[in-house]
């Protein structure tokens, strides 16, 4: 029965390990086709503090490589403001010329307790087709005061930095084949965290039983 039991417990460690870390802000999909209309963007904040809530995110969107036409869905219990930036060139469109674009998203006023997260979301009406990648940088404010900025980047060694800004990946995959890999994601996640409830509750049965039979 022990060594069931630690076959169990191994196995919902492996299982954990192949499930994504939840320790920084993430965008999903993590790429989009470039040029792509109509791109529903998540962005996935987790709270990393036991005694407080995050009350406050701050979402930066490139300027250098705009996205024309975003929109920001609503996030109950949040208060949503934009801002916007006025380009130094104008993004030429078969509706006309786009001269300003939503530069900074924030939500405040709502909470993400310890141990949670909570996703934000926008629709890029077209992203850009001059660059090969996204960077959102992004600052989360807890209750207690404490900031922690999101805006590292990668660097060319590959290392993941401290505190890495979420990025897109702009690739010429078509945004069907997107989207379709993103549901997969989740799909993964969901079902790698099924495993471990259940593998959890195998280990809770046997102890129990191992205890009844002391």
């Amino acid at each position: 029965m022990r060594k069931s039991l630690l076959c169990l417990v191994a196995l919902g460690l492996v299982v954990l390990g192949a499930t994504p870390a939840l320790a920084h802000v993430t965008v999903d999909p993590s790429s989009a086709a470039s040029g792509a209309s109509d791109v529903t963007l998540r962005f996935r904040v987790p709270n990393e503090e036991d005694n407080s809530t995050t009350s406050k995110v701050e979402l930066f969107l490139p300027t250098d490589h705009p996205i024309a036409g975003v929109a920001v869905e609503a996030a109950p219990g949040w208060t949503v403001t934009t801002e916007t930036t006025k380009l130094a060139k104008a993004i030429h469109t078969d509706d006309g010329d786009i001269t300003d674009v939503v530069s900074k998203v924030t939500w405040d006023g709502g909470s993400i307790g310890a141990g949670q997260f909570a996703e934000f979301t926008i629709e890029a009406g077209a992203l850009p087709d001059d660059t090969s990648s996204l960077v959102f940088k992004a600052v989360q404010t807890y209750a207690n005061g404490d900031v922690v900025r999101w805006i590292d980047v990668p660097t060319s060694s590959g290392a993941e930095p401290e505190h890495p800004a979420p990025t897109l990946k702009l690739t010429t995959t078509p945004a069907s084949s997107t989207k379709s890999n993103a549901n997969k994601k989740r799909a993964d996640i969901a079902l790698g965290l099924g495993l471990v409830a259940v593998i959890i509750s195998a280990v809770a049965t046997g102890i129990a039983v191992s205890g009844r039979r002391g």
